[in-house]
């Protein structure tokens, strides 16, 4: 039970229990002096009752305390899922909401984690199961290992290495930039696109290894998703400054509901379709991007298709 709920501050509550515990000493002095008791018997009941007002008020106040000191220890043992009751506005109410925000984070970072985990599992267990079963034939004498297949699965597990490493070093902030201006054009340069629509003198400011990156990788999830289709890249320079990237397929396109999930990690559009890839590429584009102080995103492509779009600043 808290009695000062509604009040908005704490100092306010604060000062109200004082000039409680003095009403309360004055009138219990008052009627011990009518009732004729004697001074030190007046003031030992005032005290008690003094303390027992102020104690039930404070109860309301420091329960909420209480509570979020229980959940941070619950919090310590790997329990994310505690909250604790908003008691009111004041700043115990405050920190209850931040307390209850944070918490949700935790949780949501504790789940992102398990599922990074379990994703990376996943997309190791096969090319080690391949490894496994070529080494266990050649070792066995049941057949030679099949040198060229050991070798593309060993870059495969490699390549997915690279890639954990370099999105943990995106998203953890430890990417330095080397910005400079330089051709748009510059960022198609081996990369196996159908068509590129980009207007001469046209440039763009940023890290260029970083920037190719991010195209190589949109393009390289066209073929996968649209192997032999027609892919295009096109450049523009946007009304409001900056350019604007768009890499275009002619593929199956995107589920419904689909056109934000696909940058997250491990993410595949159709999971029924076997589409080779670690599912990481486009979550490295859109960490990059955003580092340029960008956005991406996803849209369908009529009749057909899905189109990547870049905005830089």
């Amino acid at each position: 039970m808290n009695p000062l709920a509604r009040i908005g501050t704490l100092k306010l509550k604060l000062g109200l229990v004082i000039v409680l515990a003095i009403l309360v000493t004055l009138v219990t002095m008052l009627v011990a002096a009518r009732l004729g008791l004697r001074l030190r018997w007046g003031a030992l009941v005032a005290l008690t009752l003094s303390l027992g007002s102020v104690q039930l008020v404070a109860h309301g106040m420091i329960a909420p305390l209480r509570a979020m000191a229980r959940a941070a220890e619950a919090m310590a043992r790997g329990e994310h899922g505690q909250r604790v009751v908003e008691p009111g506005r004041d700043e115990v109410g405050q920190l209850a909401v931040a307390f209850n925000t944070m918490a949700a984070e935790l949780d949501s970072l504790d789940r992102a984690r398990r599922d990074l985990v379990a994703d990376a599992a996943h997309e190791l267990r096969t090319p080690i199961s391949v490894l496994r079963a070529q080494l266990e034939n050649a070792v066995d004498g049941v057949q030679p290992a099949d040198l060229p297949a050991l070798l593309e699965q060993t870059e495969r597990l490699g390549r997915l290495a690279d890639q954990l490493l370099d999105l943990s070093a995106l998203e953890a902030g430890g990417t330095t930039l080397t910005r400079r201006a330089f051709p748009v054009a510059d960022l198609v340069a081996g990369c196996d696109v159908t068509r590129a629509e980009l207007p001469d003198g046209l440039h763009v400011r940023g890290d260029p290894d970083r920037l190719r990156q991010v195209v190589a990788n949109l393009v390289e999830n066209g073929r996968r998703h649209a192997p032999g289709a027609p892919l295009v890249v096109r450049a523009t320079a946007r009304v409001a400054g900056g350019v604007r990237i768009e890499v275009e397929d002619h593929g199956p396109g995107l589920p419904d509901g689909e056109a934000e999930r696909v940058f997250d990690r491990f993410a595949r559009a159709d999971r029924s379709r076997s589409v080779p890839g670690s599912g990481l590429g486009l979550a490295i584009a859109r960490s990059i991007v955003e580092l340029h102080g960008g956005v991406i995103h996803a849209e369908a492509v009529a009749p057909h298709g899905c189109r990547m779009v870049v905005d830089l600043p």
